[in-house]
């Protein structure tokens, strides 16, 4: 009889260890595809930083009067290159988006400015990386949401602190980035 009890106790121990394990693997690796997912937000915004010099110079012949869209630019750059949390990237983002939709909208008025084939390759290779950039803060508010939802319910809630993860932020956009981005011809 004891030992039939000592089994049954043995299997239960198995059981409700390999659930433990169960559950603070998937806590640690839904952490993980969070971090991962943040980590490909910042190759998009380090991307975009990157061809932000090239746009600058393209344009600086062209729009020379137009200093202060040029300013935008390169402080918005700036800002992303210094952004550490979510919030902060978020912002640096939306700051960035504006002064960049303002780069373009002013380029309407420099007809060869729009025709250079070094202002619309650049153009493209934006365009093509704010998509990825969409794309890629998706990925993260989907990670985020995965991991969230996972720390509370059962029986996952009950590992969480055990398990050392903490709920994730969502990568939102900062307050007035809703509406569209304002443009300013400068005049």
């Amino acid at each position: 009889m004891t030992i039939i009890i000592l089994i049954i106790l043995i299997v239960l121990f198995l059981i409700v260890g390999s659930m433990v394990v169960v559950g603070l693997n998937k806590l640690r690796g839904q952490s993980v595809r969070v971090d991962e997912a943040e980590s490909g937000i910042d190759v998009q915004l380090t991307r975009r930083a990157q061809l932000i010099p090239n746009l600058v110079e393209t344009v600086k012949g062209y729009m020379g009067h137009e200093a202060s869209t040029l300013e935008a630019v390169t402080a918005a750059r700036a800002a992303t290159g210094s952004a550490g949390t979510v919030e902060e990237k978020a912002a640096a983002d939306a700051q960035t988006t504006q002064a960049l939709a303002n780069v373009f909208a002013v380029s309407e008025a420099y007809p060869d400015l729009k025709a250079s084939a070094n202002f619309q390759q650049l153009q493209g290779e934006l365009t093509r990386t704010e998509d990825q950039l969409a794309f890629a803060r998706q990925y993260y508010n989907d990670s985020v949401a995965t991991l969230n939802s996972t720390m509370v319910t059962l029986p996952w809630s009950m590992l969480v602190g055990m398990s050392g993860v903490e709920k994730a932020r969502f990568y939102d956009a900062p307050i007035g980035t809703e509406a569209p981005p304002e443009v300013d011809f400068g005049g």
